[in-house]
Order: C-alpha cells, then sequence, then structure tokens
C-alpha cells in the first residue's frame, strides 16, 4: 500500500479566498487520500497588512463576488472589524474531535455566507455546537494560551517556508498559494500517485 502524501494547508479564516478554498481543498482527502496537515492562521497573518487591505478590499470583493457567482454560493461579507484568531484557535479542537471539515465548512459559510461576526463568541459557539463540538470545551479552546501559540508557530513555519499568502498548499517542496491553485495540486498529487505506484 503507497503511504499518503502530506499536504500542508495554510489558512486564514479571515480570507475570502480560504472562503473559496474551504469549498473545494475537501478533495485532497477524498480523491487523492493524502494527509490534510491543518495549519490556521490568526490575526493578519498571512493577509494583507491594514493599511494595503484597505485599498485592496474593493477590488477584492469584486474578484470574489465574481468567483462566488461562478460556484453558485453566497457571498456576505463579515464586519470589516472581525477577528478570525478565535476561530483558528477553535479549528484546532475541531481536528483533534474529527469535525475539523464540518468546523471550516461551516464557519466559513457562517462568516462569508452569511455575514456574521465569527470574532464574537456566540457565533462561534452555536456552529461548533451545530457541528458536534462541546460548547464548554469550544469555549476554552478558543481562549487556550496553548491554541494561540500554536496559531503564532504556523505563522513562524509559514515564513520559514517563503510563505506570505493564504491559503497556501505545502507538498514537500512545492508551494501553490491561491484558491486557483487547486487544481494544480490536484494535478501534483495524481503526478505523485503515478510515480509511486
Amino acid at each position: 500500500m503507497v503511504e499518503p502524501v502530506d499536504v500542508k494547508v495554510f489558512f486564514n479564516f479571515r480570507s475570502p479566498y480560504c472562503y473559496l478554498a474551504s469549498k473545494s481543498l475537501w478533495k485532497i482527502i477524498d480523491d487523492y487520500h493524502a494527509n490534510l496537515v491543518w495549519r490556521p492562521f490568526g490575526g493578519w497573518d498571512g493577509r494583507s497588512a491594514p493599511e494595503r487591505a484597505k485599498i485592496k478590499v474593493p477590488l477584492t470583493r469584486q474578484d470574489v463576488a465574481r468567483w462566488t457567482r461562478k460556484m453558485g454560493i453566497p457571498m456576505n461579507p463579515p464586519p470589516i472589524t472581525t477577528d478570525p484568531t478565535k476561530a483558528g484557535a477553535g479549528s484546532l479542537l475541531a481536528e483533534k474531535r474529527g469535525v475539523l471539515r464540518a468546523y471550516v465548512t461551516e464557519v466559513m459559510r457562517a462568516e462569508w455566507g452569511k455575514g456574521l461576526d465569527i470574532g464574537q463568541n456566540d457565533v462561534l459557539l452555536n456552529v461548533g455546537e451545530a457541528v458536534g463540538l462541546d460548547r464548554k470545551e469550544l469555549s476554552d479552546a478558543i481562549e487556550s494560551q496553548d491554541n494561540l501559540e500554536r496559531l503564532a508557530e504556523h505563522k513562524k513555519e509559514a515564513d520559514s517556508l517563503g510563505i506570505f499568502g493564504v491559503p497556501s498548499f505545502v507538498i514537500g517542496e512545492d508551494i501553490f498559494w491561491g484558491n486557483d491553485r487547486l487544481e494544480f495540486v490536484y494535478d501534483h498529487l495524481r503526478e505523485l500517485r503515478l510515480r509511486r505506484v
């Protein structure tokens, strides 16, 4: 039996391009049987700095609106002040409890599909509870210093690899940046599988 390939996924819940990727990145597991190695960020990590973001928002909103129309998914941006850090910390618990896919999908739907502020505890806890997480355990996880430190470690790891944006996918020494590079991720996984058979 061929050992599954690791695919590191660097992700920030505040990125609209991560919202787009959240709809299709699971093919990495479903179709290519790779190990998805989860690397969430918090705060501004993996995103444009606030000064640059102000300039980019209008164009980004246009671009993402085109993508969401094409994909047939809703697009209702959350408040500009939304902080993704707690969502990232909560995703570490979701991964541990085996509900990472449902958590990511539903948090992104709440934020980008419904326009909710996932930095608000109640919003995040409601989503977590809906996907099967214990509300108290998730409440602890989103405030956990250990989880927050892990988010920071992921940023350091990304920096060491030369990653500057999200979503980014890393397979060995190959880095694929952007939701629109997922097809290249699938191609690469297909090629690796053919080489290893």
